[in-house]
């Protein structure tokens, strides 16, 4: 290889991606989250989502043990939401209200998209594990804007180009 880490993280950050906040439950059935812009579809027969979690995570074995998943695409106004989950905060869960979905997973409230997922497979890649979940039921909010993420920060979605 003739490039460092930090500079393939500047070429990957070229690519915008939207944010995702990742829940499950882990062994003792408290809750666990993770932000994750590691996130895309894979199929659409059945309805598969994948996204990764970094080995050295402290909530990696949750996510390897968890049958259940719930992916929450996050709205342009949710970067506190974002920020939250990404800390190493241990009580990131404390004071917000969330419902329960399938399987005792965590469901944040108010988001762009809510998909809840059962594990189709992981699988290990490098300093990531990827996790790949089938979507079993799902809400979303045409209206919302998602939040997105480009060049390591925060932007903001244009509005759709014309062909002209």
């Amino acid at each position: 290889m003739d490039f460092d880490q930090r500079t393939l993280r500047d070429a990957l950050g070229l690519f915008v991606t939207g944010v995702t906040v990742i829940t499950t439950t882990d062994a003792a059935g408290s809750p666990v989250g993770i932000t994750a812009n590691s996130f895309n579809s894979v199929s659409l027969t059945p309805p598969l989502v994948l996204w990764s979690v970094g080995k050295q995570s402290r909530s990696v074995k949750a996510f390897q043990e968890s049958e259940w998943f719930a992916v929450h695409i996050l709205r342009d106004d949710q970067m506190a939401m974002s920020q939250r989950f990404a800390s190493r905060d241990k009580d990131i869960f404390s004071g917000l209200p969330l419902d329960t979905g399938l399987g005792g997973v965590p469901l944040l409230s108010a988001c762009a998209a809510r998909l809840e997922s059962r594990s189709y497979g992981r699988y290990p890649a490098g300093d990531h594990m990827l996790c790949i979940a089938e979507v079993k039921r799902l809400e979303f909010d045409r209206e919302s804007r998602p939040l997105v993420y480009h060049g390591g920060t925060y932007a903001e979605l244009a509005d759709v180009l014309s062909e002209s």
